[in-house]
């Protein structure tokens, strides 16, 4: 395989794509309270983060002693100053290491910080940075959005533990969907909203706004934690009430599933494959269902089954009928089956 530009391609994403966005600390606590047995002896790694703004750096060496941690690594792309908004300029980049207050008071002293400096830039994927992943239990992080395919890749790669944000999009990734489908990655609890971003970033007409400090933010609503880490809610089985019928739940003229349009909608008494929202995703408990597909790779092309000029093209999707000859094209669906039944 041939190699790949690392330089140019972190930088490039970060410069045209926009995806810096930094995560707020009270986002963090607020996932982090889930995964707390996760931590004790373990050695985190924070690897696309600049250590001296990191909301996650902060976290973790704030409560380093209550989770019992064994080491903390941080990582900064390109960056060697204590600016949150560096354009990454610099040729290198920084590496922090934490093993702990040896005051008593539990605060970190910045004095106790091992810091140094790169041969490289700081890329997660350079061998420096590799290097550090290997030592490390868990990768806690909020990664570049536009590199997040390759992240991950690199993560599983090295069979790593790891809670990081990224965007719900990405599970229509096939990399990404695959290994939700495998069960070998799932979603977290919450939905971080708002995000700071570098001041050079434009203001948008919607989501975007600067505060009465003068720091620039986006909101997304589609933002969430991936996570290989075994959580409760996953087991936590999702209460069905509803009853099957055929009125109440068609079927896709190009697959054999039902539509359901809301999670709570899932029928009790149902035993074939239904379509649901990716929302689904955020009750899903693989004891209970199993993901068979979706309708990406699962639906066949109309042109196979109904008239041209019934229906409008677009990438594969499901289609209901509107009963007088046309046929609608639905959202993306995840096709699930209840195993219970």
């Amino acid at each position: 395989m041939p190699s790949k530009p690392l330089n140019r391609s972190l930088h490039a994403a970060k410069a045209t794509k926009q995806d810096e966005f930094y995560t707020q600390l009270s986002d963090i606590e607020k996932e982090l309270r889930h995964y707390t047995k996760h931590f004790k002896n373990k050695t985190v790694l924070c690897n696309c983060d600049d250590p001296k703004v990191s909301k996650f750096f902060h976290y973790f060496s704030h409560n380093f002693e209550k989770l019992k941690l064994k080491k903390l690594i941080a990582t900064c792309y390109k960056n060697c100053d204590a600016d949150l908004f560096s354009k990454n300029k610099a040729e290198r980049g920084i590496c922090l290491e934490y093993d702990g207050d040896k005051s008593g008071n539990r605060v970190p002293d910045p004095a106790k910080f091992c810091v140094h400096k790169f041969k490289g830039d700081g890329d997660f994927r350079s061998e420096e940075c590799v290097k550090l992943l290997k030592q490390a239990d868990i990768v806690v992080t909020n990664p570049p959005f536009s590199l997040f395919r390759e992240y991950v890749e690199q993560l599983v790669k090295y069979k790593k533990k790891f809670l990081i944000v990224g965007n719900q999009n990405a599970v229509s990734y096939k990399e990404i969907f695959d290994l939700i489908k495998g069960n070998e990655i799932w979603l977290g609890y919450t939905h971080p909203v708002a995000f700071v971003v570098p001041d050079h970033y434009e203001m948008r007409e919607a989501r975007s706004w600067r505060d009465e400090n003068g720091t620039n933010w986006r909101s997304f609503g589609n933002a969430c934690w991936f996570t290989n880490l075994d959580i409760a809610k996953r087991h936590e089985e999702l209460v069905l009430y509803k009853t099957y019928s055929r009125k109440s739940y068609p079927k896709y003229k190009n697959y054999d599933a039902i539509e359901i349009s809301k999670y709570t909608d899932i029928p009790g008494d149902y035993e074939g494959a239904m379509g649901v929202p990716v929302t689904f995703l955020d009750h899903y408990n693989p004891d209970q269902f199993e993901i068979l597909g979706s309708s990406r790779t699962l639906a066949r092309p109309m042109s196979e089954v109904a008239k041209k000029g019934s229906f409008s093209q677009g990438g594969p999707r499901f289609y209901l009928s509107d009963g007088e000859g046309a046929y609608r094209r639905m959202y993306d669906r995840l096709v699930i089956k209840n195993k219970g039944l």
